[in-house]
């Protein structure tokens, strides 16, 4: 299974590493060390990061966690910046989040982007399942934080309305962003499907086979 990159009649010279990759081939050495998910809203970058973090042994950080503060009030920008700096200082880590604001800060020490690009419809889906569910369940999130339908439905704050705004913007922006002199050392692993990620995941040595978690970020 070929996982696209970002294409080769379009890659500038010295971008080797942003080629497409095989999702059923083993890493590179090191590759691994320090990874960072993207992907839109609601596309499962908290689950895989957390699966990932898991087969890894190594620490997963939600950059969500370290941005909202009690009753959702956002952390400063540099409170916050210097909050993942902080927990991004060890030699191995996964963390997931897009956060523009922060790439200057994680972005130059990961050492792979991982990046969940699904079509919208798959996000979409998958995103309204975890409203249903976070609203049935009420589970707490970050701070004292709970999704509730109203949130994510009636105002300016709903995940649906950013997802709808920010999925064709990452699709033109992180190609962009990786053909910057600080991000190139990065590998990308661009995955397009759900299945894709599962078997991604499923290939990564000393990993049994089984489906990403239900629970999507």
């Amino acid at each position: 299974m070929t996982v696209p990159g970002d294409g080769e009649r379009r890659r500038p010279p010295g971008s080797a590493r942003h080629a497409a990759v095989d999702a059923e081939s083993a890493p590179e050495p090191g590759s691994l060390d320090r990874v960072v998910v993207v992907g839109t809203t609601g596309s499962g970058k908290t689950a895989l990061a957390r699966e990932l973090a898991r087969a890894l042994d190594v620490p997963h950080v939600e950059f969500d966690a370290h941005r909202h503060g009690p009753g959702w009030s956002e952390t400063p920008d540099d409170v916050f910046r210097e909050r993942l700096r902080d927990a991004l200082a060890g030699g191995s880590w996964v963390g997931d989040g897009n956060y523009r604001l922060a790439r200057g800060v994680v972005w130059p020490r990961a050492t792979l982007l991982l990046w969940l690009d699904y079509p919208l419809r798959v996000v979409l889906w998958r995103l309204c399942r975890r409203i249903v569910r976070r609203a049935v369940r009420r589970p707490e999130l970050w701070n004292g934080n709970r999704e509730s339908i109203r949130r994510q439905l009636l105002t300016r704050d709903s995940l649906i309305l950013w997802a709808l705004k920010s999925h064709g913007r990452h699709r033109r922006e992180i190609p962009r962003e990786l053909e910057r002199p600080e991000h190139r050392h990065l590998r990308l692993v661009r995955l397009r499907t759900p299945r894709e990620a599962a078997a991604w995941l499923d290939g990564l040595p000393g990993r049994r086979s089984g489906a990403v978690g239900r629970e999507t970020g």
